[in-house]
């Protein structure tokens, strides 16, 4: 009867499958952008990372008192950057403290007034942190310094939304990537 031989584990090849195997397995995780009006910052966030987030993020945005439009500057910004639009609304953040909503991994407020709210408890207890963000929809002057300020909220948003991308989630314990995320927050 002829023996196996004994082949060193994991050898060259296998790790590279593994390897393969975990970046396709990583964890899916939900994250909900909060605002007070839902129509501006939380918005531009929510279409950031569910494009750039892609395929292990999913975004989501919601505001304590939703306006129940979109403003539309928000959404020209999206099309400059090429970001898609179709589905973003203004909605309550009710809608994500029902049982049946999406379990959600983080909770980021992105303006001053949601982060000092009471906020729903959020089934399954996220990680959360506070990212202010000027709300561009509270300038007044001409066309262009309406169009710099939501621009500016884009970009740092984005820098911010680049930032908990580049985290090795996976790696961190909670207490690490908590003080990491709201790190994020200040810069």
């Amino acid at each position: 009867m002829a023996r196996l031989k004994a082949v060193p584990f994991p050898n060259r090849w296998m790790r590279q499958l593994l390897a393969r195997l975990q970046i396709t397995m990583a964890k899916h995780y939900n994250v909900l952008f909060l605002c007070t009006g839902n129509s501006a910052r939380s918005i531009l966030a929510e279409a950031i990372l569910n494009q750039k987030g892609r395929p292990h993020f999913t975004a989501f945005s919601a505001g304590s008192h939703p306006t129940g439009t979109v403003r539309p500057e928000a959404l020209r910004q999206l099309e400059a950057a090429h970001l898609p639009t179709t589905g973003l609304r203004s909605k309550s953040w009710d809608e994500f403290a029902k049982t049946d909503a999406p379990r959600l991994d983080f909770v980021f407020t992105v303006c001053d007034n949601a982060a000092n709210e009471v906020c729903p408890v959020w089934p399954g207890q996220p990680m959360t942190a506070h990212w202010g963000i000027p709300d561009p929809a509270v300038v007044r002057g001409t066309q262009e310094q309406i169009e710099k300020a939501f621009r500016d909220a884009f970009f740092l948003l984005d820098r911010r939304i680049s930032l908990f991308l580049s985290l090795p989630l996976s790696t961190l314990d909670r207490f690490s990537l908590k003080k990491e995320v709201d790190n994020i927050g200040r810069q």
